[in-house]
């Protein structure tokens, strides 16, 4: 069985903790008042990634990183072995946006992640305005699978899209597994 570790980054007050609670199915409530994320919290849970070759359950180690800039000297420590990174951000705000290009240039760029490892999720909170369209993201960004998630109308939809892309980052450290043992019997 796999082990996946994938981090949930992005900007203060995107929703990182509810989706993280929703997926490892840790909370049955959405809402909430919040509460800034200190540090990271780390939700263990079981899944059946979408389209990984044997549909085989893997264990999940999700990293809700917090998006305060004051855990900036931990976030080395937090990407090291990551199989994966998603990207949360409010695409009703606009800083958001621009914050989004930090976040993928200081986590994934530098750490060598393949595009397939990566997902940006809009997370559009309850009473957003913003449709499920484009967005303005920068060039670099449109390579980047990208989901809406909106809890409140749409929650399976968000749940099986992380399934997809839990899918790819199996596929990928299954691949890379593969290269690795081809490289020791050569």
């Amino acid at each position: 069985m796999f082990k996946a570790k994938v981090l949930f980054i992005g900007p203060n007050e995107s929703g990182k903790t509810v989706l993280a609670n929703f997926l490892s199915d840790t909370a049955e409530n959405v809402g909430g008042e919040y509460r800034p994320t200190q540090g990271v919290r780390i939700l263990e849970f079981d899944s059946q990634p979408e389209g990984s070759g044997d549909n085989a359950k893997c264990e999940v180690e999700l990293w809700d990183c917090s998006g305060d800039f004051k855990f900036e000297s931990c976030w080395p420590a937090m990407i090291k072995d990551s199989s994966g990174v998603v990207i949360i951000f409010n695409p009703d705000v606009p800083s958001h946006l621009k914050e989004t290009e930090t976040w993928y240039s200081m986590l994934i760029s530098s750490q060598g992640l393949q595009d397939k490892q990566c997902l940006l999720m809009a997370h559009h909170k309850p009473g957003s305005g913003v449709e499920d369209g484009r967005l303005p993201l920068a060039s670099h960004l449109d390579r980047l699978a990208l989901i809406h998630s909106n809890l409140e109308e749409e929650p399976e939809d968000v749940r099986q899209a992380f399934c997809r892309y839990l899918g790819n980052v199996i596929n990928t450290m299954s691949e890379s597994r593969e290269r690795e043992e081809m490289s020791i019997i050569t």
